[in-house]
């Protein structure tokens, strides 16, 4: 996948590079295989804002991805490579021989017309899902479960790829793109390859409006607001946290940089070396 720079005519272009879509080769979604998507402006049941930032944006349906992969041993050919505005990776849509479709997540490479099977007896090549015992060490995967049937749940994000590094009596040892090596029973699902979209962590948006076709309001610092508001307000002039020289807080006065996973969850005992480990 290419970016797209544009002439610096202006400044929201002088910096601007967006995708180039030239994988895209479906622009109408699956009717069938969507749903409406509802917005919440970040409130909850009650109409209280429990997540900040979040409003307006472009009418979107949400696309039903096929994580399980459940179909196993069957193969389905790729119809096309679509645009998902629900995340940032492209999907490929799949259609099997007795012309059921479904959406799965489009790895790095998939071609139109390339065919992708699930189950033990594929092949380990792009698209196609076997449990971790039946992958070779070192491969690129995606789309990983934690929980034998459960679906995939981890590196599904464009450019996403863990590495299968080795495997211990019923478990599989795989590096996560955060750098953890995490536990997995064997007989949990992977899919080869490496997610695409892979510029995506270099896109610009250029503008704010942009931002705001994405759902997402703006943000004040909570150094510009009044001690009342936010932790860090107050002071005089541009005061590092109300005057003083504390550690900056979260507007609920919890220490930014605090560790948030809960000391004693059950599958910390899977986790073999912490991403946060020196290299």
């Amino acid at each position: 996948m290419a970016l797209k720079t544009f002439k610096p005519n202006t400044p929201s272009n002088r910096y601007k590079q967006w995708n180039s879509f030239e994988e895209i080769t479906k622009h109408e979604p699956q009717k069938s295989l969507t749903v409406a998507l509802r917005k919440s402006g970040g409130r909850n049941n009650t109409g209280r804002i429990t997540c900040r930032h979040i409003g307006g944006g472009h009418v979107q349906r949400y696309r039903l991805i096929d994580f399980k992969r459940a179909r196993h041993d069957e193969a389905a050919k790729v119809i096309g490579i679509e645009y998902d505005p629900n995340r940032s990776a492209r999907i490929a849509l799949v259609e099997y021989k007795d012309g059921q479709k479904s959406y799965i997540l489009a790895p790095n490479n998939l071609q139109v017309g390339a065919m992708v099977m699930a189950g033990e007896k594929a092949a380990p090549e792009v698209g196609n899902a076997l449990p971790l015992r039946k992958i070779p060490l070192g491969t690129s995967i995606h789309n990983i479960e934690l929980i034998q049937g459960r679906g995939g749940v981890a590196a599904r994000a464009a450019g996403q790829a863990a590495i299968l590094s080795n495997r211990e009596g019923d478990y599989a040892l795989v590096k996560m793109p955060s750098g953890e090596i995490r536990k997995i029973n064997a007989e949990c699902y992977a899919t080869i390859g490496q997610v695409g979209n892979v510029e995506h962590m270099n896109v610009v948006s250029g503008k704010a409006g942009r931002t705001r076709w994405r759902g997402i309001r703006p943000t004040v610092r909570g150094m510009c607001m009044n001690p009342i508001d936010h932790p860090n307000g107050g002071g005089e002039g541009r005061s590092k946290s109300g005057g003083g020289r504390q550690h900056l807080l979260s507007p609920w006065g919890h220490a930014k940089g605090e560790k948030t996973r809960h000391k004693k969850k059950a599958t910390t005992k899977f986790i073999v070396q912490d991403r946060r480990a020196k290299k």
